[in-house]
């Protein structure tokens, strides 16, 4: 009798070890079927939204998980909490790695989003007074676009040379005696009122529902800015030909999709595939 029991112990508690690691596995293989992405909302989460499906054919749920920063989207993915963001270039992170330790690396480049110099109290160039305030963002590699912009539009001129490292020193001639305002890009749409003119990234500006008849000038295509500020799919360094990683690229760089940037952007965000 003894025996039995001893016996059907046994069992019962092998039989609750099984069910245990069963159900482990069956949540590790759930999570692992899932990719994360961190994304600014426009355009960056409408694109990933677009191509849900396409990821859900591959054996994959999509999770989008939004940012208003530039900030916290590079943070979470080096902690582990994303799979990959979308968001920003590639100077933008080899900017953000040196300066916060992380090992953050591309996987391919998807868009271009040209910045605009978008109307604010004046409704163009000429209209510009001494004294007025042109906002620009304030992180290293937006504003030296944003200063190469406005001397593309005759408002300043810069030290040669500079190309993309420009900064607000570097100005060298202001005819329109114009204050230039250094401030967070994503603050700067909400800035407006407060400004004669600003120039906005193009995430933001969808985002805040600006309109393209708003802008005044966009970067030309053919800049320097446009070759090297594709936005691109960041993931942790050794994620690179992760099976997630093909997956999430292959998706996002269909032919659909640049039909769909082409269609809905109008010019705003252009493809980069």
């Amino acid at each position: 009798m003894k025996k039995n029991i001893l016996v059907t112990t046994l069992v019962i508690v092998l039989s609750a070890i099984l069910l245990v690691g069963c159900g482990g596995s069956t949540a590790e293989d759930e999570a692992s079927k899932v990719i994360t992405v961190g994304a600014t909302p426009s355009p960056h989460a409408e694109i990933l939204e677009f191509i849900r499906d396409d990821v859900e054919a591959a054996g994959y749920e999509l999770e989008i998980v939004e940012f208003q920063d530039y900030i916290l989207p590079n943070t979470s993915l080096e902690s582990g909490e994303l799979d990959a963001n979308f968001f920003q270039h590639q100077p933008y992170l080899t900017d953000f790695n040196e300066n916060n330790g992380t090992d953050l690396v591309s996987i391919g480049a998807v868009h271009y989003e040209p910045l605009g110099l978008y109307k604010g109290s004046k409704s163009s160039v000429a209209d510009l007074e001494a004294g007025d305030k042109i906002a620009v963002p304030n992180d290293t590699t937006n504003e030296a676009r944003a200063l190469q912009l406005l001397q593309a539009e005759g408002i300043i001129t810069l030290k040669d040379g500079v190309g993309l490292e420009a900064t607000k020193i570097d100005i060298v001639e202001n005819p329109y005696d114009i204050e230039i305002v250094e401030l967070e890009a994503a603050v700067i749409p909400r800035s407006l009122p407060d400004l004669a003119l600003a120039v906005i990234n193009g995430n933001y500006a969808l985002s805040a529902d600006i309109s393209s008849d708003d802008a005044i000038a966009y970067e030309a295509a053919d800049s320097e800015a446009a070759e090297e500020f594709a936005n691109i799919i960041a993931v942790k360094a050794g994620n690179e030909d992760s099976e997630k990683s093909k997956v999430l690229y292959e998706a996002i760089t269909s032919d659909k999709v640049k039909a769909f940037i082409k269609d809905t952007y109008k010019g705003a965000v252009l493809p980069a595939f």
